[in-house]
């Protein structure tokens, strides 16, 4: 009988041990994501959740509890998860390609150390600021119902912005142990974990909308069908790769020969991944949370409740934004992991050459091939980024459904899956047991 993946996976002891970790620390994300910030009245604060209602106010409410499952309505110690570290993040991968001198000292002996700390000092002050944010928010639910807050002023200021800061960077260090000890990428993962926590309850409040006549049953079966098929999709894009062959001229090294062999670089057809949907997110998520916080107090400018309806997850400007930040973050994102100069300085010295193209053209030659696929691989993105927002309108789906059965949340879920099966599978083959297939999971030719 042949061997099962599933099976072959509990009896590898290196692999059976990731998994279990990887396990545990989720369990103990999620746990950390219903723990109530101290002087927080839970029940009070469901009921004006509850009661929010459609409008500006849900959408940002949907928007943030996207990313944390759940976390944010719950104003929870990990509420806002792991947002704050990738927004500090992509400013100083900016500030590396803007700023020649931190450039040269992230490429010294040990500058990825400092550029880990930076990013890590940096986070911390951008937590502080949002969960000061998150304080003037918590202040206009408690005039709204009074009792939210059990207790005010600067007590809880005080425990609430250390409370979420000190959570949020204990995310990030749970992400950090995933990577280390456990499967895939930590960061991805905890992204992950709190998409599909919320499926379940999206998956039911559908169901009711239904049963109450808000949503026809036609459009939600339709919509179901498009998800499958999107699903489907997004596998066969994901998989797909352009394979630009290289041949290696023989070379003498001490007493051996070496190369004399044909290989091939594989460009996948959208090289970035997922990483420009979750930078932007990111990226628009910082001030999203600083205008609404803002406007919410009693006596705000009026420019910040017109920033904050601007800004509106389900209006045409921040999608118009978020889609310019896709494709940026796909050329810059590709840019920085796919540089043309340094794949081919690495071809020359290796006394390689792409048949059909002169050497001293290959960095222009990879640059065009690279050009040719960030594009439509960036625009794909962008169309299926802001297709929840499309089904949200035309089939008046409630958000938190469209957000997370769709767009998004269908890219994340589907591509960190993807690369966790492609570890799972690696770790198996070298421990000569099958894999998902018999043959590995090998990406498609194009």
């Amino acid at each position: 009988m042949a061997n099962n993946a599933v099976v072959n996976m509990f009896k590898v002891k290196e692999l059976r041990s990731k998994l279990f970790f990887t396990l545990f620390i989720l369990a103990v994300f999620r746990f950390g994501s219903v723990l109530t910030i101290p002087g927080i009245n839970a029940t009070l604060l469901a009921q004006y959740f509850e009661n929010l209602g459609s409008g500006a106010e849900s959408a940002f409410a949907s928007y943030m509890d996207f990313f944390a499952g759940g976390a944010f309505e719950r104003f929870s110690v990990f509420m806002l998860g792991v947002m704050p570290y990738i927004s500090t993040q992509i400013i100083l991968q900016l500030a590396l390609v803007i700023f020649p001198s931190l450039k040269r000292i992230a490429q010294e002996e040990g500058g990825q150390q400092k550029v880990q700390m930076w990013t890590r000092v940096g986070a911390i002050f951008v937590c502080l600021l949002q969960s000061y944010v998150v304080t003037v928010y918590a202040d206009s639910i408690s005039q709204a119902i009074p009792g939210v807050l059990i207790f005010s002023g600067w007590k809880f200021n005080i425990i609430a912005m250390l409370t979420v800061t000190t959570g949020s960077m204990i995310t990030v260090w749970i992400g950090d142990q995933i990577t280390a000890h456990g499967v895939g990428n930590g960061i991805s993962m905890i992204i992950l974990a709190g998409i599909v926590a919320r499926m379940p309850s999206a998956i039911h409040e559908l169901v009711k909308s239904v049963q109450a006549g808000q949503v026809n049953v036609v459009f939600a079966l339709i919509a179901l069908g498009l998800y499958i098929v999107l699903i489907g999709f997004i596998v066969y894009e994901q998989s797909g790769e352009r394979k630009i062959p290289v041949h290696y001229a023989k070379r003498v090294v001490g007493r051996k020969m070496y190369g004399g062999q044909s290989t091939y670089l594989p460009f996948k057809i959208n090289p970035s991944g997922v990483i420009p949907i979750i930078f932007a997110s990111a990226f628009l998520t910082f001030p999203l949370q600083l205008a609404n916080g803002f406007a919410s107090r009693s006596g705000a400018a009026p420019w910040l409740t017109s920033v904050t309806q601007a800004l509106n997850p389900l209006g045409w400007l921040y999608n118009v934004i978020e889609v310019l930040l896709i494709v940026f973050f796909a050329y810059f994102y590709t840019q920085v992991t796919l540089n043309p100069v340094e794949i081919a300085k690495n071809i020359r010295e290796n006394g390689g050459s792409i048949p059909g193209i002169r050497t001293d053209k290959t960095e222009e030659y990879l640059t065009k091939v690279l050009n040719r696929l960030i594009l439509p691989g960036a625009l794909y993105l962008a169309v299926i980024a802001i297709l929840p927002t499309i089904i949200q309108l035309v089939f008046k789906f409630p958000q938190s459904i469209s957000m997370l059965m769709g767009g998004t949340s269908l890219l994340i879920i589907v591509g960190v899956v993807l690369d966790t099966m492609a570890q799972v599978e690696a770790l198996l083959k070298m421990h000569h047991h099958d894999g998902f297939t018999k043959k590995g999971l090998k990406p498609r030719n194009l």
